[in-house]
């Protein structure tokens, strides 16, 4: 029995001496420098964009409970709401998710941050039926259909007559008007709009690094999908003279301050098209396709609406929505004697 007493002692744990403790501290901050340091640069983006998506899905919780939980309060209940959260309400794919969850707890325990391990097999737990579902696996999948003129009117139809509507219609229209991005119209600011005698002169702002522009949103025909009308509407309900084009609104009704993010933005469009029962799901960059190819089939100049979009002179992805919207303009088997 006395031979246990060595071998207990020799595997206790080790106490140090304050300097050595100090020591060691320092070079786990110094490898944590390093292993930053030589982390990819996308890598560290994907991360930050992880975050962003943490940042949004408390504030999404928020608005849901009344209370806002800490960012760093990443536990088993937190982490597997975000995946159903990210899979129910982002639409996110399978894979797009698992990724998502590493970026947060890396991230996480970058800030110091103790992720129990309960709470990550928790996550992917939640996460592996997700990857055998087919329908979720295709998500984000090939390019965005262009929304059409039809498709905007049905949306006009199903929009509610709530402030949430209003701002809704508003927003998808001002997005298919001006051909913007989604990270455009969330920049929108309410003194870069202003009303001109044949429609509004927008200012969109410099994004991602794009260079800033000013665009011309004309009166539409119809009063329900005229843009113009719908962005004074919109102002009007809402008392806007300053600040952000398009904000929040809690589920009380309440208007906020701050700006509605570009993923927002795209989640409105989707849920606008989803209530009006279309049959494809419109995202964000289907307004902006639908107003090129709409504009080419009404006969607008290539430059005129390439300087609407912003896009590059030698954009291929812009040139091939003009092939695809001349595809039926003299076509090759039309009047050949078939």
């Amino acid at each position: 029995m006395t031979d246990l007493v060595p071998l207990q002692l020799a595997t206790a744990p080790a106490a140090y001496d304050p300097a050595t403790l100090a020591v060691l501290a320092a070079m786990e901050q110094a490898a944590e420098e390093h292993l930053d340091h030589i982390r990819p640069e996308n890598t560290k983006r994907g991360y930050r964009n992880d975050w962003k998506l943490w940042t949004e899905f408390h504030a999404w919780l928020a608005e849901r409970t009344g209370h806002q939980i800490p960012l760093t309060a990443v536990t088993k209940g937190t982490l597997v709401g975000f995946v159903v959260w990210l899979d129910t309400v982002k639409l996110a794919a399978p894979n797009s998710i698992d990724r998502r969850i590493t970026g947060v707890t890396v991230t996480a325990r970058a800030q110091g941050v103790e992720v129990p391990k309960a709470a990550t097999e928790a996550a992917r737990k939640a996460l592996k039926p997700l990857l055998a579902d087919p329908d979720r696996l295709a998500r984000g999948r090939g390019k965005a259909p262009a929304a059409t003129l039809e498709q905007l009117q049905q949306m006009a139809d199903a929009a509610p007559a709530s402030l949430t509507g209003i701002r809704d219609r508003a927003l998808w229209l001002m997005a298919f008007g001006m051909a913007g991005r989604s990270s455009e119209v969330a920049a929108l600011r309410i003194e870069g709009i202003a009303l001109v005698g044949k429609g509004l002169d927008v200012h969109v702002p410099s994004v991602k690094g794009l260079p800033a522009r000013k665009v011309r949103v004309a009166y539409g025909k119809n009063p329900d999908t005229c843009p113009v009308r719908a962005w004074l509407i919109w102002k009007a309900a809402a008392g806007l003279t300053a600040g952000p084009a398009f904000r929040p609104i809690s589920v009380h009704g309440h208007l906020g301050t701050d700006g509605l993010t570009a993923t927002g933005c795209q989640e409105i469009i989707s849920r606008s098209a989803e209530r009006a029962g279309l049959a494809v799901r419109l995202t964000g960059h289907s307004m902006r396709s639908g107003f090129i190819t709409t504009a080419r089939q009404a006969g607008k100049r290539e430059e005129k609406i390439r300087a609407q979009s912003g896009h590059a002179a030698n954009s291929p992805v812009f040139w091939g929505y003009i092939q695809e919207a001349d595809a039926w303009t003299d076509a090759a088997s039309e009047d050949i004697g078939l």
